[in-house]
């Protein structure tokens, strides 16, 4: 299989990596026509992110941040990114759950290295989705195997160049250890069926591929070793999954306490009540509000940026660090939920409309515990790992 004829667009690569576009006009000019389209409601209605703006995402340099230079990416760290995934997300939660799947070489780095070298071959700046679950039998043929059946969860799948879809090789009544597939999207059908209450434009609609032979160098199996050697592929995989989705969460938290501010600055009270911004309990619920975001951001970043200070060393990390990249990654999710639902307390009647972001922000940042990475067996494992006792399996 070649990936020749994917439709990846050839761009000259511009000077920085997108983090070094944080700030910058280009960027601020990106953020705010999301923020504005998010408000119009374009992609929770249409249930995808417009591709223009998946296109200006990858101008950026968002799909070759992580890449290796050797491949022609930017190779920048796994804090950088979530802080920019984190400033996307402050425009709009979808986009930068779709964003985040810039992250997409990191699953990919099990594939071999020619295999690799392939899919970068014509740019750095490919868009990959996938859809995981549930893995599906595939029957082996010469060479690879017979991909067929359909994929929950495809987060971005609209947008995607190349997609990976999950699947269990099958010998007789046998199923081997589960693999990812991958193709060009071009290969797969999109069946749209992503109808739900919080990050709506993410697009995470189901996979279908119908007898598609897929080489087995184009295939991986899940959890395997990094064929890539840098930094970021020695970073734990799964833990870094978690954290690029729970950074939306940090991030659409402070996009609803900036609201909020907006919302008070001149504003009175049609009762004749002090605005919002004058109210002394709403000062202090917000006050509160922003310290617990606050400290859980610094969690999030110290335990990421501790890991990797010591992988820059060589060394190994240890289980409590990796227990501290999960652990942290949930709690920021989960305060941020929190954060966003108190705003939406202390906004009275205004937050309650389908047309105000505050309604939005809430039930995206809802959506983001749900992840089953965020989901309450972090507290247990956690608690375990801190007690010396092994965590259950798949944690680390």
């Amino acid at each position: 299989m070649s990936l020749n004829n994917v439709g990846v667009p050839h761009q000259e690569k511009a000077s920085g990596s997108v983090f070094d576009a944080l700030g910058t006009e280009a960027f601020e000019q990106l953020m705010g026509d999301i923020r504005n389209r998010a408000r119009n409601n374009e992609f929770d209605s249409q249930q995808f992110i417009s591709q223009d703006i998946i296109e200006r995402l990858r101008s950026l340099g968002i799909y070759r941040a992580l890449v290796p230079k050797r491949l022609g990416g930017d190779e920048i760290t796994a804090a950088q990114f979530c802080e920019v995934i984190e400033e996307i997300s402050k425009a709009d939660g979808s986009a930068g759950w779709v964003a985040s799947f810039g992250m997409g070489v990191v699953y990919l780095s099990a594939l071999p290295i020619d295999t690799l070298k392939q899919v970068y071959a014509k740019s750095p700046d490919v868009v990959f989705a996938g859809g995981i679950f549930p893995p599906q039998p595939a029957e082996k043929v010469d060479g690879g195997f017979c991909v067929k059946g359909r994929w929950s969860f495809s987060s971005g799948c609209m947008g995607a160049d190349v997609v990976g879809v999950g699947i269990a090789p099958k010998e007789g009544d046998k199923l081997g250890l589960p693999r990812m597939a991958v193709m060009p999207a071009s290969k797969a059908e999109v069946k749209k069926n992503w109808d739900v209450v919080g990050l709506a434009g993410t697009g995470s609609h189901d996979l279908v591929v119908n007898n598609v032979d897929v080489a087995e160098d184009w295939t991986f199996v899940r959890g395997g070793a990094s064929n890539l050697d840098e930094i970021m592929f020695r970073y734990p995989s799964l833990s870094f999954a978690t954290q690029v989705l729970s950074v939306v969460g940090l991030g659409v938290a402070r996009a609803a306490l900036d609201e909020l501010k907006a919302m008070a600055a001149g504003r009175a009270s049609v009762t004749g009540a002090p605005n919002i911004g004058e109210r002394p309990l709403t000062q202090a619920e917000v006050a509160k509000a922003d310290a617990d975001l606050r400290a859980a951001r610094c969690f999030f970043y110290e335990s990421i940026n501790d890991a990797w200070q010591t992988l820059e060393k060589n060394e190994e990390l240890s289980v409590e660090q990796i227990n501290l990249l999960r652990l942290s990654s949930t709690h920021a999710s989960r305060v941020s939920a929190e954060v966003a639902r108190k705003v939406q307390m202390v906004s009275g009647m205004t937050g309650v409309y389908k047309a105000s972001p505050l309604s939005r922000f809430v039930n995206d940042a809802q959506v983001v515990t749900q992840h089953a990475f965020m989901g309450d067996i972090t507290w247990q494992n956690a608690g375990a790992i801190f007690f010396g006792q092994k965590p259950l399996p798949g944690y680390l």
